[in-house]
């Protein structure tokens, strides 16, 4: 039998309210210091695809700790090595190229949009969940054109700028609904 966290049972709600307000936060400011960096690679460019899943580990690792749904955990404890995995590929991939990084940025945006997915759908009766699912399911859609997109004649790293400022904007207005739901109840 697994349980649902609710605001009021488990007090699961305002934990993820500034979860998801961190990671709207975090998502826009990535998202400006890669179009900053005017999406070369280089160092800079390397780290800062390497951080973004890293902190996605951080902020699962933060969820995992606030949730007491076993299945709930159990996906986010996937979704934490997943994330390590991609970060370590990404840093691979940067000796080879934005073509590369694509490729891994694709998989694991498409891996972790079906675990967002799950996890979301699981907590839908706590309410803010809709933001959630529909990120998820946009972030394997653009995993998929990321992949798609690596093959091109001149792939960018803009794109996944832009697909972090998406999901930041998604993690706000789940927040917002949070809170929202949080007073309703």
């Amino acid at each position: 039998m697994t349980t649902v966290d609710t605001p009021a049972a488990g007090g699961i709600a305002p934990a993820l309210r500034q979860l998801y307000l961190v990671r709207f936060a975090f998502a826009i400011v990535w998202a400006g210091l890669v179009f900053a960096t005017k999406s070369e690679l280089g160092a800079p460019g390397i780290a800062l695809v390497v951080i973004y899943p890293l902190f996605d580990v951080a902020a699962a690792v933060w969820d995992s700790r606030s949730s007491s749904d076993n299945e709930q955990v159990r996906s986010l404890q996937f979704n934490i090595a997943i994330s390590l995995i991609a970060a370590v590929g990404l840093a691979i991939a940067g000796a080879s190229g934005v073509p590369a990084i694509l490729r891994v940025w694709g998989a694991w945006a498409i891996i972790s949009g079906i675990v967002q997915l799950i996890v979301a759908v699981k907590r839908r009766a706590m309410g803010g969940q809709w933001p959630m699912i529909l990120s998820g399911s946009i972030s394997v859609l653009a995993g998929a054109n990321f992949v798609a997109s690596a093959s091109g004649t001149d792939p960018k790293l803009s794109g996944v700028a832009g697909y972090a400022v998406l999901g930041g904007i998604f993690f706000l207005v789940s927040a917002l609904r949070l809170g929202r739901a949080a007073r309703e109840s």
